[in-house]
């Protein structure tokens, strides 16, 4: 069956991410779009896994039989990219065929709605039950080629409006003038000639690596992580680099290295970003964060005497919220944010370029600036697990925490406890989430603590009494 998380559709292919299932997805879009009357029109774009641009032609041909015209971006792109076309043609949907950051063996659908924001779950849901309730005999695809004989395929490249924009908000000329030398790992994704560009027309020095079309992502998870971006971290220091910058497969997150080789995570990053923009910019307003995410961004947005909003995993949901409350910035812990003004989904291509932007403003290395964090709000540092599980084991956790809510006895004091996405205790210092995962049949618990050993201690504490294995570092 069809189903939709916080990331879109994703399955493994040819198990459920077939031909059948993905026409699916596209007709129920299509009806909905002849329903509501709007435009009929939506672009479609893909990265560079195995099957991606056989499944936008396939959707492309299930939507134009629906009579949907379609513009089909016929090079691999970033997401955001997707996301900012929609915003820009003002087109009431879009869609990218990826997965990601999910292993090789997956691939999925995001969609998106008006202003090029993730699709809300009321949308997915619907288009969801609708693809389910459909038999092969409903679908009436129009072969590709015909489609583009007609004209209801065509072919278009919105790759420079995008870059473009992201180049007029970006201080090109503090870049010029500093011009970094950086390393760009796309981990095998669709990110390089977007970045490149970027970088190149700020003058930067840029070595590459892992540019090559690798469908398996070099056996790595395209995401990035300490696990996966050693060679990034060992390029940096081997070529005297002043960042090592990378992006998962479909580019909507960043992965950060300093000048010393040390990752530093995207709840840093998050953070580092809206100090600068709050301090050196002198722009304002709120952050929004998930509930997986730092609370040392709650003590940057109190500094300036703005406010930090919480809310469920799923990037609509900051979307959502960013909007509402006309917040400056918003971001989740597994590396995607956006800025306001730009558009209202992640963007792994925009947040390298600020943070270049910031390192060339402020003149300050990386590894600096992140001290300066911690001198002037104090340390908090984040341990983050999963587990897979069997259906029975999802079953069993679901009923002992989120049904008779059971919860181990901490060592320390309980603040409040809260129910909206998983399960948050809070503590005065600290606090642990444990959760389903949206887009993967897994368990995840994150902890944050003043020390790693106490959010370590904190993710233990739950696995013991859910009688999962201890992580790495407490065996």
């Amino acid at each position: 069956m069809i189903q939709f998380g916080t990331g879109g559709w994703r399955a493994v292919i040819g198990d459920g991410f077939t031909r059948s299932n993905i026409q699916r997805v596209a007709a129920a879009l299509g009806r909905r779009i002849c329903r509501e009357g709007v435009r009929r029109e939506i672009c479609i774009g893909y990265d560079r896994r195995f099957l991606s641009r056989e499944a936008a032609i396939w959707f492309s041909e299930a939507i134009a039989g629906e009579g949907v015209k379609v513009n089909f971006i016929n090079l691999s792109a970033p997401t955001p990219q997707i996301m900012f076309t929609v915003k820009n043609w003002e087109l009431p949907y879009g869609a990218a065929v990826t997965a990601s950051h999910n292993p090789a063996l997956w691939n999925g659908i995001k969609l998106f709605t008006a202003g090029g924001r993730d699709a809300a779950q009321a949308v997915t849901d619907a288009i969801q039950d609708e693809a389910n309730a459909m038999e092969d005999s409903d679908l009436h695809p129009v072969e590709f080629e015909l489609g583009r004989q007609r004209g209801q395929i065509v072919f278009v490249d919105p790759r420079d409006e995008y870059l473009d924009s992201i180049l007029a908000r970006v201080d090109t000329s503090a870049i010029r003038r500093r011009r970094p030398r950086i390393v760009l790992d796309p981990m095998f994704g669709v990110s390089l000639t977007g970045l490149l560009t970027i970088l190149y027309s700020c003058r930067c020095d840029v070595d590459i690596i892992h540019d090559n079309h690798d469908a398996f992502f070099g056996r790595h998870l395209p995401a990035p992580s300490p696990e996966t971006l050693a060679e990034l971290q060992r390029q940096v220091l081997e070529h005297n680099a002043n960042l090592g910058i990378a992006t998962d497969g479909d580019a909507d997150r960043l992965g950060v290295v300093d000048e010393t080789g040390r990752y530093i995570s995207a709840n840093l990053v998050l953070v580092l970003l809206y100090h600068y923009l709050l301090k050196y910019k002198g722009w304002r307003g709120a952050a929004v964060r998930n509930v997986a995410t730092t609370h040392l961004l709650d003590r940057v947005a109190a500094k300036f005497g703005e406010r930090c909003i919480e809310v469920p995993v799923g990037f609509k949901h900051i979307s959502a919220a960013m909007q509402a409350s006309d917040a400056l910035i918003g971001g989740e812990s597994s590396g995607g944010l956006t800025v306001r003004g730009h558009i209202f989904g992640k963007d792994g291509l925009y947040a390298a370029s600020l943070l270049v932007e910031m390192l060339a403003v402020t003149g300050r290395p990386l590894s600096g600036m992140v001290q300066d964090i911690y001198d002037e709000f104090g340390e908090l540092h984040m341990a983050e697990h999963d587990w897979p599980l069997t259906l029975a084991e999802k079953e069993e956790i679901a009923g002992r925490v989120f049904e008779r809510r059971e919860l181990p006895a901490f060592d320390k004091p309980v603040e409040r406890i809260g129910w909206e996405d998983g399960c948050k205790v809070w503590f005065r210092e600290a606090w642990i989430i444990v959760r389903f995962s949206g887009t993967e049949p897994r368990l995840r618990v994150f902890a944050e603590a003043p020390t790693v050993e106490g959010a370590e201690a904190l993710v233990n504490v739950m696995a013991a009494f859910l009688g999962l294995p201890p992580t790495a570092k407490d065996r």
